[in-house]
């Protein structure tokens, strides 16, 4: 490696430099690189000065160079106009990062023709450079490129149903069991057109963007919310014949003497006459519904998240069936040692919540 350049400060540099890293009103990143020049004057490589500063010997040697080259100048480039001074320029900072936030988060002022902000568009809009976005955006942890999607149910019976379903995760009736259910459908058996290539050092598994369908399959899922433990089946339709067969197998594993507590949402099939008159034959089983537009609430959607992202995502499946033993095995692992999702707000929290975004919505 070539040696380093010289780097030789007169005295009257050296303590305006030492002045200026002690200064509170100096940026942090510049007393970073004044540090990187004053240790560069004592003689040290660029080796040394990164066993005494968190930073690589790449970057020393950069800021090395560029004072060398140009001066103080260079090394407060992609700095904010005024970052090295107090006073004025200081609150000339402030104005800055207050502006960039402003533009930001008002939706008045998004850029022509687009729906959010980078960090390119909005440092040419405000004249300044995109760093110094990127770094306010880090500071307050904005993400304008990402979006989360949500909905708040407009159910008459909310609050009601909100109170009930919560009160059976947090304040269980005794000598009873609870059970989240619902239906993952339209579970798609994806074939790759070639082989996939394994996972090694340096490089992440592949497989290939395009696939062959072989059909789909509905898993029913019923999650035993005291101790994590899931009853599943897959069936070819979701019908309310179908629920109601799969109901009957929950009910028919659970201990006769507990009663049995069911969480559904408001799918059709789960509200269907045949089903409501076999709960009256059954009164130990006792069905909630949850909140429309509140799926949320269920706690077997965190199951359905769990088998997504481990096996159906990047599964590979030759049939219907193969894919349906892959779904029924990873239930059989998940039951060995299952752990249960622990609820945690209380009604009230959530209701605090919702008309915090009730407000803010209007």
């Amino acid at each position: 490696m070539p040696a380093p350049v010289t780097i030789s400060l007169t005295d009257e540099e050296r303590k305006e430099f030492h002045r200026r890293c002690r200064s509170g009103k100096t940026s942090a990143r510049l007393k970073e690189r004044l540090s990187i020049i004053l240790l560069a004057d004592e003689g040290l490589s660029n080796g040394e000065i990164s066993e005494c500063l968190p930073f690589s010997a790449h970057k020393i040697a950069r800021w090395r160079n560029r004072f060398a080259a140009s001066g103080l100048k260079g090394i407060e480039k992609d700095l904010p106009r005024g970052a090295n001074h107090g006073g004025a320029d200081s609150k000339k900072q402030a104005r800055l990062r207050k502006k960039i936030i402003e533009y930001t988060t008002s939706r008045d002022k998004l850029p022509e023709g687009m729906t959010h902000w980078t960090t390119r568009t909005l440092a040419d809009k405000l004249d300044t450079n995109h760093m110094i976005v990127a770094r306010v955006w880090q500071e307050c942890g904005f993400k304008p490129h990402l979006m989360r999607q949500f909905k708040i149910s407009n159910d008459p019976n909310f609050e009601e149903k909100l109170e009930d379903v919560v009160g059976l995760y947090l304040n269980p009736p005794e000598n009873a069991v609870v059970f989240s259910v619902d239906e993952k459908s339209s579970i798609q058996a994806l074939d790759r057109t070639q082989p996939g290539l394994p996972m090694k050092q340096g490089r992440a598994g592949t497989m290939t963007h395009d696939y062959k369908r072989h059909g789909t399959s509905t898993l029913f899922a019923a999650l035993n919310v005291f101790t994590g433990e899931i009853i599943g089946e897959c069936k070819q339709r979701h019908r309310h014949q179908e629920f109601l067969s799969f109901l009957k197998r929950v009910e028919a594993q659970t201990d006769k003497d507990k009663a049995l507590h069911v969480i559904v949402d408001n799918y059709s099939t789960h509200k269907h006459e045949k089903v409501r008159d076999w709960l009256k034959k059954n009164p130990r089983v006792v069905m909630h519904l949850i909140p429309t537009s509140s799926s949320w609430l269920n706690l077997v959607e965190r199951f359905f998240g769990l088998i997504t992202e481990k096996q159906i995502r990047r599964g590979v499946f030759s049939s219907v069936k193969d894919l349906e033993q892959k779904i029924m095995a990873f239930i059989e692992a998940h039951n060995v040692n299952p752990k249960p999702f622990v609820w945690t707000k209380d009604a009230e929290t959530i209701l605090e919540k919702i008309e915090r975004a009730k407000k803010v919505l209007v």
